[in-house]
């Protein structure tokens, strides 16, 4: 018999191959400053054999190195399966890269946004891999209902970047906190490997272009020449993806997806010991061939997993794909943009999809100009398209302006009618402003305001107001139970004063009364997580709230990290569980039930 920490496992799956492409956008917490490490990150040795099976599954490391404190990048090591030509190119276009690209890099002051000793500092720094860890100390109790795996997923450069670094530039890795009975609680932490970082481990450093960082101006356009020349001599090969799957996480049709919008998503198994093994790139059976965005929407209702692909190099610039329960895709829409746009992220209602279209686009051609291809284009008017789940064209899109927005999150969507019959979308995202803040700095003040768009289908007219006035709010969720369908409340991370997180609200959509849960003096978070208590059907009787909200928090002043649990109606805290390691501030996660854990895909 298994203990009652361990799940059941399958078995692995083949690498799946498909196409990739270049740019990436996901959401910046908590930049800090503090020592940046120089020189390329080890893994630790594999973990401990689990004691769920005669016959232990060990994930191994990528690299062994020797723990170094020199912060200096190290040599290169070339991988022995190349010829004595391609070994003396890559000398050669080292050289190129040191001599050359490097040096003019160091002329110029890196912005904020692109500079490592920014973007990868304080806790924002990365760590090494980290084992299972059991039997760790908690305070408190963990509800009952929490029977299973919380991950979250977050950028953790393995390499120090040669040139600039945002943090969205980082390598995927997934921190996960298995919940057992009698208080019982795991830890560890584990790279995504992606196709991109095992090539770079071969090598030992990193030889992929950095999407944000480094592609700026005419230095960026050598940077994206150089990878084209090891490309083209086969030292690296982008044909199996250039992702990095560290944004968003999601459990969908037994298979626990780490997502980037430059990839498709990759298949990460949670083993019987609460650790972590990636099986590979997943194109959905070979449904797919295209990247898709971190923040699928999975409806609670009927099962199917919506989720969308922009192209910044041609048109289509967006297409939208729909997989039923089973994991069967419906059909590619294709859905008509004019200009290739950032789109993080997007809302289901009952019957519909609702897409944004606002202002930050990709122009690949503002690098030959110096600048960056990810451009604010104040003249174009910020917009959302209504789609009928059911259109098998696209052509019955309506596309209604909202001016003066731009929500890089939205947290959910549903219908109404108004007084006088009209079909009103609703809309519940936080709007940025600077909408360029994540990527530029700005002299003016940065605010994300929770903020409730409605739109008449009838008359394309739409307004817009302010929930919470005056507080930050990113990052977050409602009770995915009742996602694409009226919700009462939303759970957002305190982002004040930004970039820092500080605390937890829970904001009433009715009454716009704010409860917050602050983490204290020196502890900041992230994304808090909302687990609901007991499955339900949607109703209104006031229990929407009920379940519990989790997160990981950093104390900088302890210098200790912990993962905190939190009752959703009363905002109070039930459990903290102390961790054996640090856990950088990072992106998007989710909980994966025990039940759901059984039913593990092979």
């Amino acid at each position: 018999m298994q203990p009652s920490l361990h799940f059941f496992t399958p078995k692995h799956q083949s690498l799946l191959q498909t196409q990739s492409q270049l740019f990436t956008c996901k959401f910046i917490v908590n930049p800090a400053k503090k020592t940046v490490p120089r020189n390329p990150l080890p893994l630790l040795s594999p973990p401990a054999p689990s004691r769920s099976s005669p016959h232990p599954e060990v994930v191994e490391p990528m690299v062994q190195r020797e723990r170094s404190n020199v912060l200096v990048p190290q040599h290169p090591n070339y991988p022995v399966h190349l010829n004595r030509f391609q070994k003396l190119a890559a000398v050669a276009l080292d050289k190129i890269e040191t001599s050359v690209i490097m040096r003019l890099e160091k002329n110029h002051v890196l912005p904020k946004m692109v500079d490592p000793a920014v973007q990868i500092s304080g806790n924002f720094a990365p760590v090494e891999e980290c084992p299972v860890h059991h039997g760790l100390e908690v305070v408190g109790r963990i509800p009952a209902c929490l029977r299973g795996v919380y991950v979250r997923n977050g950028a953790n450069p393995m390499f120090a970047p040669s040139g600039g670094h945002h943090l969205f530039d980082g390598d995927g890795m997934i921190h996960a906190v298995g919940l057992g009975l009698g208080n019982n609680a795991s830890y560890s932490c584990r790279y995504t490997r992606t196709s991109r970082l095992v090539q770079e481990a071969r090598f030992g450093r990193c030889m992929f272009p950095k999407p944000i960082g480094e592609l700026h101006g005419h230095l960026g356009l050598a940077r994206l020449g150089l990878y084209m020349a090891r490309a083209g001599l086969g030292l690296v090969d982008g044909s199996h993806g250039m992702g990095v799957a560290n944004a968003g996480l999601g459990y969908f049709n037994g298979r626990l997806l780490a997502m980037s919008e430059d990839d498709l998503p990759y298949h990460v198994k949670i083993t019987g010991d609460a650790d972590l093994e990636t099986i590979g790139r997943f194109n959905f059976n070979d449904q797919i061939d295209c990247p898709l965005i971190a923040h699928p929407k999975l409806d609670p209702v009927t099962g199917d997993l919506h989720t969308l692909n922009y192209n910044v190099l041609k048109k289509p610039y967006l297409k939208y794909f729909r997989f039923d329960k089973f994991g069967r895709k419906s059909r590619d829409l294709r859905v008509d943009i004019d200009q290739a746009t950032m789109i993080h992220d997007f809302a289901i209602t009952e019957n519909f999809v609702v897409i944004p279209d606002h202002q930050m686009v990709f122009k690949l051609s503002e690098m030959i100009r110096g600048g960056s291809p990810v451009v604010y284009n104040k003249n174009k008017t910020s917009r959302f398209g209504v789609l009928q789940q059911n259109d098998v064209v696209g052509s019955g899109i309506q596309w209604i302006n909202v001016r003066n927005c731009f929500c890089f999150h939205l947290w959910n969507a549903w219908e109404e009618i108004s007084d006088t019959g009209d079909k009103i979308i609703v809309v519940i995202g936080s709007c940025m402003n600077p909408p360029d803040s994540i990527f530029n700095e700005s002299k003016d003040t940065f605010r994300s305001e929770l903020s409730e768009i409605r739109m008449n289908l009838r008359t394309r007219q739409s307004t817009q107001r302010v929930i919470v006035p005056g507080m930050n709010l990113e990052a977050g969720q409602v009770n995915g139970q009742y996602l694409g369908q009226k919700t009462r409340f939303v759970y957002l991370a305190i982002a004040d004063p930004w970039p820092k997180c500080s605390g937890i609200a829970k904001v009433d959509l009715q009454t716009g009364k704010v409860t917050k849960f602050m983490y204290g003096t020196w502890r900041y978070g992230g994304e808090p997580f909302f687990v609901p208590e007991k499955k339900q059907t949607c109703n209104r009787n006031g229990n929407e709230d009920e379940g519990y909200i989790m997160g990981f928090v950093r104390d900088e002043k302890k210098e200790m990290s912990e993962m905190v649990i939190v009752q959703g109606s009363s905002m109070e805290q039930v459990a903290a569980i102390s961790l054996p390691s640090r856990v950088p501030y990072g992106f998007h996660g989710t909980f994966i039930s025990q039940e759901e854990l059984r039913r593990q895909v092979i």
